[in-house]
């Protein structure tokens, strides 16, 4: 429920304090006062789109501002969390919410949920669980077969809902089987490609067989056997130098000579007898080292050229595989699981088959749900038409009559179904859709008949109604207020209207008042009770307020608000 409104440069409005509450609220005033500003307002608070022309000449900006009162743990109170912001709780479950928006000259915005900042969306998200706006647009609105669906899907509540949702499950799952199987008939003769060319691929790495870090194992090798001469004559030169085998004295028997030659005096200082040992164990290292390069020369001597040819194609045979699949990591892997994607790219004619016929059980399931969907259309909209019908006798309308038809339609995620409401305004006319058939009037009590009958199963925190009355007049404008009043006992309902007879069935008035100092025109609103109402109901009637038949009509009319 929208428990306040303030509105700032908006418009002709300079500041003005809308306090809504409970029931039925009515705003009038003079043509041009700015009555519509308060619906637009509400839009700004709603997340709908900002107009810097909607900013009051020769402001900066305009702010609307707005109070909510709304479940402290309800479902709207966890998205302003969401959001950043929060409630005050104010007790009996229930919080209150503050919005706010700013639209700038240059038509910049800023929007405050829950007293911190956040995108208009999140505005937008919470309209749909705070307001139902009607305007003329939404009038219009009504005349789309989308509309009309939804209308007769919210009054069908639970049994509508339900088969909905499972013919969405069915409707995505059926798609998501085509697009699959579509992809898969498509990409066949690339898949076709992937998996002769993958074939390729496996046969000649089976052939190679390469080894992880086989390609710089085969490098060091082959760089080693091409300069094995170079390599030979540096490890000899060090085997001569470190243990010969002529009379020359090598490194081995001189550290040798110095070891005995420290060991004969080496028992008269332990200093010297550690330095002995030392010596001894350099010895008993480079006889290791020379030994290490015996050996080395006799690896040398086992090897010769035709080795060196063998590691050069080997080493052209890995390098050909790492050019085409990147290194031999890659080549590796691709062996490990090229297999299996064959597999799946050589299935694909089992597949195929396979989807077609998961797609055809799936399409026949979205049958079944779509059949479900529109028998429990046809039922509620056969419901439906008779309660609005009842509802239009009540809107002076006692001849319409109202059906629904539920037709074949063009498939899609909302079912089959082509929901048209048909009026015929009295006996022996054919029924037409509102969209051809009805006046301004007439669809204007068309709409209001379905909320009214809409909001027995699913109501809706707050109506707001902008010019609900269009069209109208006398005896059926009578009958409208009476029904927003009814409609006001389960919901807020706040109706911008022109008619006295429509205002006198509000519990809360408000009038838009225009002023002029003389340079600039600015409103205000005001709330009226006593003979200031009466006199602004006399204005509706007759343009004049101190008009003695015309405040007695007002006085009658408002006697009878209090009494419906």
């Amino acid at each position: 429920m929208i428990e306040q409104m303030v509105l700032r440069d908006l418009g002709v409005i300079a500041q003005a304090t809308l306090p809504m509450g409970p029931g039925f609220t009515a705003i009038t005033g003079e043509t041009g006062a700015g009555k519509t500003m308060v619906v637009t307002g509400l839009g700004l608070l709603l997340g709908q789109r900002a107009d810097s022309g909607a900013v009051r000449s020769g402001a900066a900006q305009a702010s609307v501002e707005g109070v909510w009162i709304v479940p402290e743990d309800g479902a709207v109170a966890e998205r302003v969390r969401e959001a950043g912001g929060d409630v005050e709780p104010v007790g009996g479950g229930e919080a209150e919410l503050y919005l706010g928006r700013t639209v700038s000259s240059e038509g910049r915005g800023r929007a405050t949920v829950g007293g911190r900042t956040a995108p208009a969306g999140v505005l937008a998200d919470l309209a749909d669980r705070l307001v139902v706006v009607h305007g003329q647009s939404d009038q219009l609105r009504l005349r789309s077969a989308a509309a009309q669906r939804d209308a007769l899907d919210r009054f069908a509540g639970a049994p509508v809902a339900d088969a909905l949702a499972r013919y969405r499950t069915e409707w995505d799952h059926a798609r998501d089987l085509r697009d699959e199987l579509d992809q898969l008939v498509a990409a066949r003769d690339s898949r076709a490609r992937e998996a002769e060319e993958l074939r390729e691929a496996l046969e000649e790495i089976e052939r190679i067989d390469p080894q992880p870090g086989e390609d710089r194992d085969v490098a060091q090798r082959a760089e080693r056997l091409a300069n094995a001469e170079e390599l030979r004559i540096a490890a000899a030169g060090a085997h001569a130098a470190l243990s010969s085998d002529d009379d020359h004295p090598d490194a081995v028997a001189l550290i040798a000579e110095a070891r005995r030659a420290l060991e004969r005096a080496a028992h008269a200082d332990e200093r010297l007898a550690a330095i002995a040992e030392a010596v001894g164990e350099v010895g008993y290292r480079v006889a290791d080292v020379a030994g290490d390069l015996s050996a080395y020369l006799a690896d040398l001597d086992e090897t010769g050229p035709h080795e060196l040819a063998l590691l050069e194609e080997r080493r052209a045979a890995l390098t050909a595989l790492t050019r085409r699949h990147g290194d031999l990591d890659a080549v590796v892997a691709l062996r490990e699981t090229g297999a299996a994607r064959l597999l799946e790219l050589d299935d694909d004619g089992e597949r195929v088959a396979r989807l077609t016929r998961e797609t055809e059980a799936a399409a026949e399931r979205l049958d079944a749900a779509a059949a479900a969907l529109t028998r429990e259309r046809t039922t509620a909209g056969t419901r439906l038409a008779a309660a609005v019908t009842a509802e239009l006798r009540h809107l002076a309308m006692p001849d319409a009559a109202v059906t629904v038809s539920v037709e074949p339609g063009a498939e899609s995620a909302a079912g089959r179904d082509e929901v048209t409401l048909l009026l015929a305004p009295h006996p022996g006319a054919e029924p037409r859709p509102v969209s051809r058939g009805a006046s301004g009037g007439e669809l204007s009590r068309v709409m209001l008949a379905i909320e009214v009958v809409i909001a027995q199963t699913d109501p809706v925190p707050t109506f707001v109604f902008d010019e609900v009355d269009a069209g109208i007049g006398g005896g059926a404008a009578i009958e409208v207020g009476r029904r927003l009043a009814q409609l006001a006992r389960t919901s807020q309902v706040i109706a911008v209207t022109h008619l006295a007879q429509v205002a006198a069935f509000a519990n809360n008035h408000l009038t838009v008042v225009k002023g002029n100092d003389g340079s600039v025109t600015s409103s205000d609103v005001r709330r009226i009770d006593g003979p200031e109402r009466e006199a602004e109901m006399a204005r509706l009637l007759s343009g004049m307020t101190d008009s003695t038949a015309a405040l007695d009509h007002a006085r009658e009319l408002l006697a009878l608000g209090k009494g419906q």
